[in-house]
Formats: C-alpha cells, structure tokens, sequence
C-alpha cells in the first residue's frame, strides 16, 4: 500500500470500524459508540507521540502540517494564526495538539494520517524512533559490555564514576611538541587546581545558562591515560539512561578501525557500523541529537588536513576516509551532529582551535591514588608498602605510574620479583623494568612462586617472537604508527596464534569490531622498549642504516655507528617520539637490565666496553647542548640514568641539597640541574635555586622551570632584565608554578612592570614574594593594575621596598576589587598615616584579607586611628601587626574602643611602639569584653612600650575574666614582682592561654616564686619565657618544685639568669619525675660542671625532652664531649647544645 492509499485508509472511518460475528447492533447506538472509540483511539495516538513531536518536531514540517489540516479544514484560518503566533516551536506545537484533540469527527485523525504517511525524515523519526532507539541502545550495550571488567577498577575510589575531566583553555606549546611520557615526567603527574572539573553527565552540556551545547568536543589524554575506558564508560552508561539522556543516538567510532577503509559516505560508514539503523539519514538529520564519536585520533593512519581537503556536504557522496572525518569535525558534513575526538595531545594540535568549542583533559593518578591502588590491589602481607617505599626511591618509575596502564604494569612486575624465589632486585631504571616484565610474560602462564624456568628451557618461539615484534614496533615507531592489522602481522612474519601465547597475549592487545580485527601494543613505552630491544640487537651486525627499512642507504658498519645514528635521528625527530627509545636503547647497555632477556634475544658476546664509552659519548653531548636547555637535552640526563652512570649527577644534587651550586653551572650542568628539577626529591615540593643564578642560567633553564611547583630565586642579584625572562615564564599557558620567591634580589620598578604583565594572564601563581628590592611607587601601581584583574594570588610580600603613600594607595584600591588576596605584607616601605588611610578605607568593605603586616612605617596615631575605625566594620581581618610605627596612648585608645566590638581579629602586635600605662589600661578593659583576639604582642624595645607594673595589672586582672587569649608578650615592660604577682595570680583561674612572655623583665626571685606556685594548678600554659628575669638559686628550685606537680607545661626559657649548680640540680631532680616538658634552655646560667652533670644524667629517666641548651655555662670543650656524650647515652633523641 502506498503512502496515498494509506492516508485514504486511515480517513475512511468505514475501514475502521471493526465488527463482531453473530451480533445484534442497533446502527444508531453503533455509530455513536464507534464514533466515540475513534476519537479515543486518536487522542491515545496524540497521547502517545506528544514527547516525539515536541522532540523532532521541525519549523518546515510544523508548516506543512498545518497547510495541509487548513486545506482539508480541520484548522480555521485563526486557529492557523494562532498556533503560528504561540511562541517557540514547542509551544506551537502543545496548541496544535490541543486544538486537534479538542475537535470530533475526522480532525484529529487527519494529524495521525499525514504524519504516518509523509516522507520527511521528521515523520519517520517521530514514529520509528522508539524501536530505533532501543534496538540501538542494545547493540552498544552488547557490543561494549564485555570490556566492564577491563575497564572497571574495583576500588571505588578511583573507578571512572568517582573522577572528573579538567576543562582546559587548549593545547599548550609543551603538550603540542613533547612526549607523551615527558610530558607526566616534568609535571609529575600534577593536576592543576585552577581548572574546572567537569563529569561526563556534563561533558555535552552547556556551561552558562545563555551559552550552547558544544558541537565539537575534544578529549586530551597521553597514551594509556584511559581515553578508551572513559569513552567505553560513557556508552555504557548512556546505553543504560543512565546520562545525557538528551542525546538520542551515540554513534561512537575506533579510528584505528578506519585505517583500512578508503573511500566511502557518512551514511555508508554508519550503515557499515551499525547494521541494526537501516535509515541512517534519519539519525544523521538535524531532527535528532546525535552525538558522533571517534576515538583514537593519533591511531589513524594519515594526518588530517583541515587547510586543503576538499570540501563536501552531501552525506551520500563517497570521499577519501580522511577526507570524510576532515568535513565532519570543520561541520561542512552533518553540521547538526555533536562530535566528540578523542586524542594524544600532539596529534589532536593538528585541528584547528576555532574548530573545537570545548577541551577537556584526562587526569592521571595522583601520589595518593597510587598509594589507594597499591594498597587496594596488592595488600597480602606487605606487598603494598614495599612496592610504595620502592616508587618514592626512584622518582623516574613513581611519574610513570601516573599513568593508569603502566602503575597496572609496574605493579605486576613488582609481584612478580617479589614472589619469586630469585635473588633478584627490584628494577631500579625504566629499561630494568621492563625487562622484568617481558621476562614475566615468557614464562609461559606459570604460577608464580614456583621454581623459575631456567633460561636455556625457555621455547625458541619467544625469541622469534620477541624478535619479530621488535622490528615491527621499531618500523611502527619511525611511521607513528601504533596500531597494526593481521596482515601488518604476517608481513613481519609473526604468527597469528603466537599472539595468544602468553607472551604474545601480555604484550599485545587485540581489538575486534564489526569492520575489523587490529593489534597494538599494552603501551607505547613497551612499543618503544621492544624497537629498542631489536634496534640493539640488530645494531651488532647491520651493515646498513637501519633507520632506512625498505631502501639501500651509505653502510653503517659497527654497534658505535649505529648507537650514534639513533641519537641523530632522535635529536631530529619532531615531537620528541624518539626520546624514550633511546632512553631504552642506552638502558640495554646495562648488564642488569639484559639479564632478564638473556632467553628472549640473541644478545651475543659483550666485551664490556660499549658501556664506558655510551657514557663519555652522552657526555659529549651534555657539553654540545645549545644555549636553551631543552626537554630533548634534559633526556641525556634521563640515558645517563638509565645506564647507571650518576657521578655527575649525584653531585650536582648534592650541591642543589647543600645550596652550594653558585659558580658551578656550567653548560652541561645546566642539563644535568634541568633533569634534576625533575626528578630530584630536593625540587619535588620546593625548588632552591638562591645563590646560584644569573640572567644566562635563567635563560638557559627557563623551559625546566616552567614546571616547578615552589620556587626560590633569592639573593641572586636579579635586575630588570631577568624579570623580562621570568614574566614571560608565568604567561605561559602551561606555567606551573604556583609559589614564586624573588626576595633579596636589585629588582626595580622596570622589573615590577614586567611580573605586573604576567600577572594579567596567570592563572597559577598563589604566592609572589619580592622582599628586599628596590621597588618604588611607580612598580606598586603597576602590581596594583594587574591585582585588580587577577583572580588567584593570595599572598603579596613587598617588604622592605620604598613603595610610601602613593603605592599604598594603589594596593589599598587593590583590596576594594581584589576578592583573592588573602595575605599582603607592607613591612618597612615608609608608609605614613595617609597610606593608613586609604588601607583603612579599603578595609571596611573588603571581606577576604585575613593577615596585613604593616610593621616598621610612618603610621603614627593618625594612621592607627583609622584602621581602628575599620576594624569595627571588619570582622574578616584575622591578624594584624603593627610592630615598630610610633603608636602612642592614643592610637591605643582607638584600637581597644574597635576591639571592644570587632569579634574577627585574633592576632595583634603592638610591639616597640610608645604605649604607656594608659594605652595598658584601655587594653585591658578591651579584653574584658573581646574573646576573640588570641595573641597579644605589647614588648618593650629600646624607646617604646613601657606599661610598668600599673599596665600589666590592670591586664593581670583582665585574664581573670578573658576566656580568648592564648599568648602574651610583655618582654622589657619594666616589670616586677607585683605585677607578676598579679600575672600569677591570673593563671590560677584562666583556662585558656598557653604563651606567656616575661623576657627582660627585673621579676627577681620572688616573681619567678609567684609564677611557679600558679604553674603548680594551672593546666593551660605550655611556653614560659622567662631570659634575663634575674632568677637565682631559690627561683630554680621553686620552678623545679612546680615542674614536679606541673604536667601541661612543654618549653621553659631560663637563659641569661643565676641558676647555678644548686638550682641545676634542683630541676635535674624534677625532669626524672616531669613527663611534659619538652624543651629546656639553660644558656649563660653559670651552671659550672657539676651542674651540666646534674642535668646530663637527670635524663635517664626523662624520655619527652627533646631539646636542650647548656651553652656559655663555663663547661669547656671536654666537658662538653662528656656530657654530651651522656645525653645521647641517656636520651639518644633529644639534641643538645653546649
């Protein structure tokens, strides 16, 4: 029946009606009963295709829906109007289906019969898609259900539906040129805390509420990073409604499938694909949402060329493959169909950025999540633990285990050694490894434990094997070439069934589809060892270039010849894919790395020389490094690794440890310290370069310190010109570094202007410190600029640099628009009370800085007072110093009247300012009221604070009452017995602080005799500073009574005072009985001999101190080695000064 007679069918309502045999009908009542069971019938078939035709529904089919029910008059001309005036599109059609379903007779059936009997692929889709769609959804699930085992990580933790892709900017220039395997190296794994995670349920999503659904989405990851497992995730997961149930075709594609198709359409390829969709033009028409997948963009054969493919937007015209997947991606085919690629980096650079509307990123594991896997996979007896201490010994296997695929070899390898009965060590370079794991997989599926196979009883097939598999992993990798077909098998004679042998099975991979069977190896760094494996095999006795295949090329005759043309041609390569090659070929040279492959390769005789000279010869090449020091130049530091020959590097890192690198870094140093930054767990957390740069080194090491974490570049005499270098280093896209010290250098406001530029466009840098330059106003304001634009320093440190009022007013407009800075550090810049101000006024609405240090200026009263005013509309502000600024009583008085209703602020220091006993006072009525402040600095230098035993009173009696304050300095207040009665009396009932500071204060014996009777009840205090109190032998002896029932207190600071050998022993008699104290300074006591030895052998039964001081005490030198020697007898871990 054709689609006219069809439609006339379903209008003639005589052909519906169904009648029953032998009944009586009375044809009134039945017309009207059948009448209403029609319209039921409709409204059940409106009912039931409503979603599909909100979904597909299209403006040029809703058009010609309503030309046809006005032209055989089921709509009015003002219903017409109206349903076209409704609003969007789906608004239209919620009135069209209203309006019909309200009509009786033939209206609503009229919608049924054109729809069923219209070709537009719209129609089709409304009425097939359900089948369609679960047909579909089934095929995806069977197709990529059988890899869940593979795919799933049984620890919970770290499966794929607990992780998250990073949305990055784009490709980066290092992601674009390196190595894969580089690329982990120098970053270790790293993930970078400004980018923002994104699920898979939000991958296809749109980000804002007024962006679009990305059309194109690629997916970065380096090899074995698990692209394949997430895109494998994603099917199944879309397969069970599980996400992006919006999307209503998922069409994903292996490119490496592709590579033996030529020229074909897109409706041809999903036809060839997928069987089970006999009309692909319905799922590739924009009706629907169809999201095209394809998967492996570096696994394709060619290099797509986006610049001069041929254009075409017919979706049946057969084109070359490259061709077809070019005019997708650019959306000249299929420009409604969503397409997400998935790549290496390097090879995804190759599409044009204006092409992709959204980049993600693959993490890998971190150091915690190696730790989780190790620990969750391999807990029997102490596997775990061993294999985790191994890994943070050698940093070069813990960066590889990053990457999911090779922590699952290492670790099996690892098992291995560790469950065999051989003497064998743990692999300690890359090339040991994988040896070992080669060596693990020819053992024929034996269970481990057992007795090895000796190496003469190993099957010769193996060795053709491995053989063979070498030279095709050699060839691949000169093509880039990663995945192979059964015929690219045969043609390097490897037998197919050798390829399920253990052996064959634990080092390749076969990957079957509907269009075709490949192969490819369980990594690229395992295609990379075995090339290198036939490479130094063949190297003994090729008389030809061996790089030259298929052609004759000049003989090249000898192992040396040959090991030179492989560094040649790595040196050359783009993309550094040669480095781990050679890094391999130069490891084979290593007589513990062959050991394991003495079965598996031809390896012939050695005369042991070959080694020594591999050494001098990378040393060459050390010292012929250009000016910039490369990755490729940082990976000769990686062959001397793997050849075992670390002298130079050993002692390079020590002096980078010892800080002693100054006037060493020559050239082929320069290399050695870049492969240090690295690896070297010196540089893991923090990088120490003080001392030891100049504008050449920097120059030559900028591309190494991209990478660093944590930087220290003090005290290197940087001028301008090295903040040019550096500023360009914090602009790059794929800058790392994330705390940055420039401290103690001859940088200007030039230089300022310079880092000011980065910080407009870095994303990482949390913490600058530019202490001690020579940073004027004119460099403040241009960091002022670029802090109103950046969203991510936290910590600003410009200490000691003459920035005065005017660049105190450009920080101070920094805090108004800053909502990042959390830490701002103004010490010594001779700033007055006008720069007070405005920080004052910037204060009172800014509500993220937490500590401002504004210690040794020009603020005075005038400045005090203001920042007074803002603290009683700040409460965020957390710690504020104010140490050495010429603050009087009356400053005093506007800061204790602030902290009397400011509830934020809890440290204060008020230290060698000009508060008297008033300024006391008013403080002391302050802390009556404010719980919050808990550290309180008010010492007294040469010319300040003098509070005098009337201030520190009234502030002894405040304690009684203040339950917030945990430390107090009063050092050189003039203090004596009375008030430090009073201080004492204080400690009895406060519960709270834990620091009390009475350096340099006359308290005499009796002041020391007050404190010890509180310390005898209170159980709060832990630190008691009492140097140069004048205590004598009476004031030892009643510390030394409270030190016996005291059990809370852990440091006591006795220097400067009269101890003397009675009061020594005294508090030697006390520590055997006192199980707290920590640490003890006896310095300048006048203890004698006697007394030491008191004290020395009073630590027998002293097991908590850790510390102690017994300098200037009249011991001389062999008395100090004896009793010394008694301490660490006594008490091996406390440290002793003498």
């Amino acid at each position: 029946m054709d689609r006219k007679e069809h439609y006339d069918s379903l209008m003639d309502r005589s052909k519906r009606i169904m009648w029953q045999d032998d009944c009586y009908v009375d044809l009134q009542s039945t017309s009207c009963s059948t009448s209403k069971q029609a319209q039921l019938e409709d409204l059940q078939w409106i009912q039931k295709y409503q979603g599909h035709l909100q979904r597909f529904m299209s403006s040029f089919f809703l058009e010609e829906i309503l030309q046809h029910l006005r032209k055989v008059g089921v709509l009015t001309l003002v219903e017409e109007t109206d349903i076209k005036e409704a609003g969007p599109l789906h608004d239209q059609v919620n009135m069209l289906t209203t309006i019909v379903s309200g009509k009786e007779g033939q209206r609503s059936e009229a919608l049924q019969a054109f729809i069923e009997s219209s070709d537009s692929p719209v129609a089709q889709l409304i009425l097939n898609h359900d089948s369609m769609f679960k047909k579909h959804k089934e095929v995806l699930l069977q197709q990529f259900e059988k890899f869940r085992d593979r795919d799933t990580v049984s620890c919970p933790k770290l499966n794929i539906s607990s992780r998250a892709l990073l949305q990055v900017d784009g490709l980066s220039d290092f992601q674009q040129k390196e190595h894969d395997l580089m690329q982990v190296g120098v970053t270790r794994g790293g993930k970078r805390n400004h980018l923002r995670q994104l699920g898979l349920e939000k991958l296809f999503e749109p980000l804002t509420r007024v962006s679009l659904p990305p059309r194109v989405s690629l997916t970065i990851g380096v090899a074995g990073i698990g692209k394949t497992t997430w895109l494998r995730h994603f099917v199944r997961q879309w397969s069970q409604g599980v996400t992006c149930t919006d999307i209503h075709f998922v069409l994903p594609f292996s490119l490496c499938e592709l590579n033996l198709l030529e020229r074909l359409s897109v409706e041809r390829l999903v036809k060839m694909a997928f069987p089970h969709l006999t009309d692909p033009s319905l799922v590739l028409s924009g009706a629907c949402r169809t999201l095209l997948i394809f998967d492996g963009l570096d696994e394709f054969r060619t290099t797509l060329n986006f610049s001069d493919a041929a254009s075409c937007n017919d979706p049946k015209k057969e084109i070359p493959i490259d061709n077809l997947i070019t005019n997708i991606i650019r959306g000249n085919l299929l420009p409604e169909v969503a397409v997400w690629v998935t790549s290496r980096p390097g090879i995804a650079s190759l599409i044009p950025g204006g092409l992709v509307d959204r980049v993600t990123e693959i993490p890998g594991f971190s150091p915690t999540d190696i730790q989780i896997f190790l620990n969750h996979h391999f807990s029997e007896k102490d596997f775990a633990s061993r294999m985790w201490a191994h890994l943070e010994t050698h940093k070069t296997l813990m960066v590889m285990c990053y990457i999911p695929c090779i922590c699952w070899m290492v670790a099996d390898t690892l098992l291995y050694i560790m469950q065999s009965r051989t003497q064998d060590s743990l692999p300690r370079t890359c090339t040991e490894l994988y040896a070992q794991f080669c060596a693990m997989k020819a053992e024929v599926g034996e269970p481990r434990g057992r007795e090895p196979v000796k190496i003469e009883q190993l099957h010769g097939t193996n060795r053709k094997l491995m053989a063979n598999l070498g030279r095709m992993a050699f060839y691949g990798l000169l093509k880039h070439k990663y995945t192979f077909s059964e015929q690219d098998l045969r043609t390097y004679g490897i037998d197919l069934l050798l390829t399920q042998s253990s052996f064959g099975a634990g080092v390749l991979i076969r990957l079957e589809s509907a269009l075709h069977t490949t192969y490819r190896f369980t990594h690229l760094t395992l295609q990379e060892f075995l090339a290198a494996t036939f490479y130094h095999v063949s190297s003994k006795r090729a008389i030809f270039d061996l790089f030259s295949e298929s052609s004759m090329s000049w003989p090249k005759i000898g192992f040396q010849n040959h090991f030179r043309s492989a560094f040649q041609h790595s040196q050359q390569a783009e993309n550094g894919h040669l480095d781990f090659f050679v890094r391999f070929l130069t490891g084979l040279l290593c007589p513990v790395a062959l050991k394991p492959l003495a079965g598996l390769l031809a390896l012939g005789k050695d005369d042991g020389n070959q080694m020594a000279w591999a050494a001098g010869f990378l040393q060459g090449l050390l010292a012929s490094v250009g000016a910039v020091v490369s990755l490729q130049a940082v990976n000769l530091g990686y062959c001397l690794q793997e050849l075992q020959h670390t002298e130079q590097l050993r002692s390079i890192e020590e002096d980078l440890r010892l800080g002693s690198l100054a006037g060493k870094l020559t050239r082929p140093h320069c290399v050695v310290l870049g492969y240090l930054l690295q690896v070297s767990p010196e540089c893991s957390e923090q990088t120490s370069l003080t001392g030891c740069l100049n504008y050449a080194t920097v120059k030559s090491l900028l591309p190494q310190l991209l990478y660093c974490s944590h930087l220290r570049l003090e005290n290197n005499n940087f001028k301008d010109d090295v903040m040019e270098l550096l500023g360009s280093l914090l602009s790059a896209k794929d800058c790392h570094i994330c705390k940055i010290s420039l401290a103690d250098n001859a940088i200007s406001n030039k230089g300022a202007k310079a880092l000011s530029r980065a910080l407009l466009v870095n994303r990482t840098l949390t913490s600058l410190n530019l202490r001690n330059n020579n940073i004027g106003s004119r460099g403040a304001k241009f960091l002022g600029e670029a802090l109103k634009m950046n969203q991510v320093l936290i910590s600003l440190n410009l200490q000691n640099n003459p920035i005065e009022d005017e660049g105190a007013q450009a920080l101070a407009e920094v805090l108004q628009y800053n909502r990042r800075l959390v830490s701002l550090n103004l010490r010594k810049n001779t700033i007055g009370a006008g720069g007070a101000k405005r920080i004052a006024d910037a204060l009172k609405t800014n509500r993220t800085l937490t500590k401002l240090i504004l210690c040794s200026n020009q603020l005075g009263d005038k400045g005090t007072v203001a920042l007074a005013e803002a603290l009683t509309l700040n409460h965020t502000l957390l710690s504020l110093q104010l140490q050495s600024n010429s603050i009087s009583n009356r400053g005093m008085t506007a800061l204790t009247k602030s902290l009397r209703v400011n509830r934020g602020l809890v440290s204060l220091n008020l230290r060698e300012n000009s508060i008297g006993v008033e300024g006391a006072k008013n403080m002391a009525q302050a802390l009556q009221e404010n719980n919050s402040l808990q550290e309180l600095d008010l010492c007294h230098s040469l010319a300040a604070n003098l509070l005098h035993d009337d201030g520190v009173q009234a502030i002894a009696g405040a304690l009684k009452f203040n339950q917030g304050l945990t430390s107090l300095h009063l050092q050189w207040n003039f203090i004596k017995s009375t008030a430090t009665k009073a201080l004492a009396q204080a400690l009895l009932s406060n519960t709270k602080i834990q620091l009390l500071d009475l350096q340099e204060n006359a308290i005499g014996n009796e002041g020391v005799i007050f404190l010890a009777e509180a310390l005898k009840i209170n159980k709060s205090l832990r630190t008691l500073c009492l140097q140069g109190v004048s205590a004598g032998k009476s004031g030892a002896i009643a510390m030394a009574e409270a030190l016996v029932a005291n059990q809370t207190l852990q440091t006591l600071d006795l220097r400067g005072n009269s101890v003397g050998m009675e009061g020594a022993k005294a508090l030697a008699n006390a520590l055997k009985c006192n199980s707290s104290l920590q640490s003890l300074n006896l310095q300048e006591n006048s203890l004698g001999m006697d007394g030491a030895i008191f004290i020395a052998t009073a630590l027998k039964g002293n097991h908590q101190l850790t510390y102690i001081n017994l300098q200037g005490n009249g011991i001389g030198e062999s008395g100090a080695k004896v009793i010394s020697d008694a301490i660490r007898a006594s008490a091996s871990g406390c440290v002793v000064d003498i």
